[in-house]
């Protein structure tokens, strides 16, 4: 947001020069990379392709900044998940063990059996459940790269089409 902030206010300041000095030069290189005739109207295309601009980069620091937020939570609730399903898995280990050793001891190599077999139930239910909570995160993280890179895609349309709206102007 500082860098926002920062662009709009050396963009006012850039305009606010161009506009003094517009007067009395006959040439002028574009904030948005046009070099063009200073006359009235070149000046005010020239204004109004800054405004346009600036927004279109605050639109696209706002998406970066919401699609950024998503990604955190989502990598946050995937954490979560995964030391959920883990504690829920060293649970079940915890009591077959347990049975284990409340077991007779001529009963106890069906017990270790069961227990093994409990284990390895309760590791492949906390690997699924970790696998799922990786891959909504990582779907998450695909789609803030999409809506980061449209959003980039959008600055870049009006940027070009602030540079055409100013040849326009100038070539009248």
């Amino acid at each position: 947001m500082n860098k926002v902030l920062a662009t709009l206010i050396a963009g006012l300041f850039a305009t606010s020069a161009f506009a003094q000095t517009a007067a009395t030069t006959t040439t002028s290189t574009t904030t948005v990379g046009v070099t063009t005739p200073a006359t009235k109207e070149v000046v005010k295309a020239h204004h109004e392709a800054v405004k346009d601009v600036a927004k279109a980069q605050e639109k696209e620091a706002k998406v970066a900044a919401k699609a950024d937020e998503k990604e955190i939570k989502a990598v946050a609730k995937a954490v979560e998940t995964k030391a959920e399903a883990k504690s829920k898995a060293l649970k079940k280990h915890a009591d077959a063990r347990e049975n284990v050793a409340e077991a007779d001891p001529e009963d106890r190599m069906k017990a270790e059996a069961k227990a093994e077999k409990k284990m390895a139930e309760a590791n492949l239910t906390a690997e699924k459940k970790m696998i799922k909570a990786d891959a909504k995160a990582e779907k998450v993280a695909v789609e803030s790269a999409k809506d980061k890179a449209i959003a980039a895609a959008k600055t870049a349309e009006v940027k070009a089409e602030a540079n055409a709206d100013i040849k326009k102007a100038a070539a009248k």
